[in-house]
């Protein structure tokens, strides 16, 4: 993740969208915003990144079906077409089972998960 330092705006207009600019920048630089997704999949770990624990554990451009974990950031599934549920709940489990066996951590989900694909 990328930090920003924002400065205080302090109820300027002007100064809330250089902050706000300033952020969408580093967001789009560091994220796959050009990309369908469901955002971030796994929580950090206390002390950790969920994205770098994927990333080094080799992860990105893990793919099932038209779900793939992004290249851009690593706790990201894009969609690169015709995904269906399953293919994303598919690579989600094998992104934490990867995990788990390479770091012996278990990546808890983010996004919440509603029905069966």
């Amino acid at each position: 993740m990328v930090q920003v330092e924002a400065e205080d705006p302090d109820g300027d207009p002007v100064a809330i969208r250089r902050a706000v600019s300033k952020l969408l920048v580093a967001r789009n630089q560091s994220q796959p915003v050009e990309s369908r997704s469901a955002g971030c999949m796994f929580k950090n770990p206390p002390g950790d990144s969920a994205g770098r624990l994927v990333d080094v554990a080799g992860l990105k451009g893990l793919r099932a079906g038209d779900a793939v974990v992004s290249s851009k950031h690593a706790n990201f599934i894009i969609n690169e077409g015709r995904a269906k549920a399953a293919d994303v709940l598919g690579l989600m489990k094998m992104v934490r089972a990867r995990v788990r066996e390479r770091h012996g951590i278990d990546l808890e989900l983010e996004v919440n998960v509603v029905g069966e694909p």
